[in-house]
């Protein structure tokens, strides 16, 4: 088996190897992977954070050894960019520009130099809604996880990531992670909040805020009033999410 690194901004993760397939997720600069299939121009990789497979283009990847992904994975508190665009320096001088949620702290891997601000250790649960903020009106994007376009579950996940947390990277991942509330009325700000369709599918997620509003992605990620029977879209006058469970997951 091989191993890899991020080594660009973003890199797209795809469901087959075709310019034009599905995009299934992003890796951001400094995240590490496992190789599953490398072929002449794609491998298929599983993103070492969240077990996320898909296929990525080789020239966009950087392959590492074993023992430097093991030591990667042996990092006890991994710290991530907590800017909305920062910058990395390579060996020519070139400045490199990273986004939130990045991790730097692998720069040097890289043969590169980062001096920006990074996130320390696990943050407490107020500030959660602090980082979702810096996403606000972030375009939706399928598969996106970045401030230029980002989908329902990678908001949330990139969220409780830039903060130390771990959460899986489908809805119906998360919505299997915490422990479930009976009611809003027990929510605390920065608990999750799920919600299905007609067939009874969780199909989206958005992190509670204080005083019944939720943060989420809807065409951007924007803030909605929520109650019982799900989110209530001021623009359309009508509820745009039917409520399914909250969860607890710190």
């Amino acid at each position: 088996m091989q191993f890899g690194i991020c080594p660009l901004s973003i890199v797209s993760v795809r469901s087959s190897a075709d310019d034009t397939s599905e995009l299934v997720s992003q890796i951001l600069y400094g995240e590490h992977f496992k190789v599953l299939e490398c072929h002449k121009f794609w491998s298929k990789i599983r993103i070492a954070f969240d077990g996320c497979e898909g296929w990525a283009i080789n020239r966009q990847i950087k392959f590492i050894e074993q023992h430097t992904f093991h030591n990667l994975e042996r990092t006890k508190n991994p710290l991530y960019s907590n800017e909305l665009v920062s910058f990395v320096e390579t060996e020519e001088s070139i400045l490199l520009p990273i986004v939130l949620g990045s991790s730097p702290q692998n720069a040097s891997l890289l043969t590169h130099r980062f001096d920006g601000n990074q996130s320390t250790d696990k943050s407490n649960k107020g500030n959660l809604v602090r980082t979702a903020l810096l996403f606000l009106n972030s375009p939706y994007l399928w598969g996106g996880k970045t401030p230029f376009g980002i989908d329902a579950s990678g908001f949330t996940q990139m969220v409780y990531k830039i903060n130390g947390y771990r959460l899986l990277r489908k809805v119906s991942e998360q919505s299997e992670q915490g422990g479930p509330l009976s009611f809003i009325e027990e929510s605390e700000a920065g608990d999750l909040v799920f919600f299905d369709n007609k067939e009874g599918e969780i199909h989206h997620v958005g992190l509670i805020m204080d005083n019944n509003y939720v943060i989420h992605v809807d065409g951007k990620v924007r803030i909605d009033r929520l109650d019982h029977t799900g989110i209530f879209n001021a623009d359309m006058g009508k509820y745009s999410h039917q409520l399914r469970v909250i969860k607890r997951i710190i």
